[in-house]
């Protein structure tokens, strides 16, 4: 047996933390310690008739990096040992990873069946962009098993949610929905961005297809984008066609540093999810605060099935304050340590005024349905001390 060989077979019965630091790692002829990375856009072959078997995919090896990379490779495998997933392919941004999955897995006239409570790209996407491959969309309650199944039809091919969502903190329920999906041959995506698998593994719970943005948590200090769509080698084959032939490709670098990322994946999460539950209760008992969104929180309505789910409750919050805009806007104008910006996942604490910013392109409508108020902010929590975050919170909040 090679030493790589004993080197991955070590690895069969590793634990998520060391899969984190260790998995799909391949050290090359130098014996790097720490992942190479392998900035080239091409591959020399020994020989046409090695260059046209590679091509035709008779024989292994790496053809091009819009969508063969070993830096990228090395990443995918990471991440699919994480999710415990058949096969990952590694995108450009978490937004073309959803994309590559609608064209990987649907056809023209096909229909999807998506919750409400979801990114308002996301929403933008269907509705300006995948309209146009006559691909129709409809959007119910993520917490309503019922009316996602008065919304299959005979073409719905997708149920699309994230869990929990962006920005409510709504939990759906995934056994659940994978019942009634399995029932009618449909398949159901869930974007796992605010979990990560560290929090929480849907494909382990029935789920064909998980999505993520890896330049949040993944990525975690904010550095650069990056997406991933995990799942079975035979839907996965499809998604690794389209970037063959489309190209919404995730760089070399990029890879390395999400690589890095998935080191301390673990470990951030914890954290992540400790000050944000700190910060849920001291907001929870704010004679201004009105409401306060996260499943960490025993008053939260999924809260039980949260913890069935998810081995924590994660990073992000979001509250309501009476006085719609200008009250929102107020207390985030008033922070001065937290930063102003709409990513998320960062080491750093961000907030952000949903309803002008992640949600702004969404209409009025959509948001009143979703329940994304004018008063609602959104907190990620990041790694500083949770009292320093409460204290800059503080001054906006004694204001209204």
């Amino acid at each position: 047996m090679t030493d790589q060989k004993r080197y991955d077979a070590q690895l069969d019965e590793a634990s998520f933390d060391t899969l984190a630091v260790r998995a799909g790692q391949v050290r090359s002829h130098e014996h790097e310690h720490g992942e190479a990375m392998y900035m080239t856009s091409s591959y020399v072959f020994g020989s046409a008739q090695e260059a046209a078997a590679i091509f035709a995919g008779d024989e292994p090896g790496n053809v091009y990096t819009r969508y063969t990379n070993p830096t990228v490779r090395n990443f995918e495998q990471r991440l699919a040992a994480l999710e415990g997933a058949e096969q990952a392919v590694a995108t450009a941004s978490g937004m073309s990873a959803i994309f590559s999955t609608v064209l990987a897995l649907l056809n023209p006239g096909d229909h999807i069946v998506s919750s409400r409570s979801i990114f308002g790209s996301t929403n933008v996407m269907f509705e300006k962009y995948v309209s146009k491959l006559n691909i129709t969309v409809t959007y119910v309650s993520l917490t309503d098993v019922n009316a996602w199944e008065a919304a299959v039809k005979d073409n719905t091919k997708l149920f699309f949610l994230e869990s929990p969502s962006n920005p409510m903190n709504e939990v759906g329920d995934l056994p659940a929905l994978v019942k009634l999906a399995k029932s009618k041959n449909i398949i159901v995506a869930v974007d796992n961005c605010f979990c990560t698998p560290a929090l929480q593994q849907p494909l382990k719970m029935g789920v064909d297809v998980v999505i993520h943005s890896a330049t949040k948590y993944i990525d975690g200090q904010g550095r650069c984008l990056g997406g991933a769509v995990l799942g079975r080698a035979e839907l996965m084959e499809h998604v690794v066609g389209v970037l063959r032939s489309v190209g919404p490709t995730m760089s070399p670098f990029n890879a390395w540093v999400m690589l890095k990322g998935l080191e301390t994946l673990s470990l951030r999460m914890r954290v992540h999810s400790e000050n944000a539950l700190s910060l849920a209760q001291w907001l929870s008992e704010h004679p201004n605060v009105t409401a306060v969104h996260y499943a960490g929180l025993p008053s939260h309505p999924q809260h039980e099935l949260a913890k069935r789910q998810q081995r924590n409750f994660g990073g992000v919050l979001a509250f309501e304050v009476a006085g719609g805009r200008e009250a929102a806007w107020k207390v985030i104008d008033s922070t001065r340590m937290l930063s102003i910006t709409a990513n998320l996942g960062d080491a750093k604490t961000t907030i952000t005024h949903p309803a002008t910013t992640t949600h702004g392109r969404v209409s009025q409508e959509a948001r009143d349905v979703a329940g994304i108020s004018d008063g609602l902010i959104r907190i990620a929590c990041g790694l500083e001390d949770v009292e320093d975050i409460k204290r800059d919170l503080s001054f906006g909040l004694s204001l209204l």
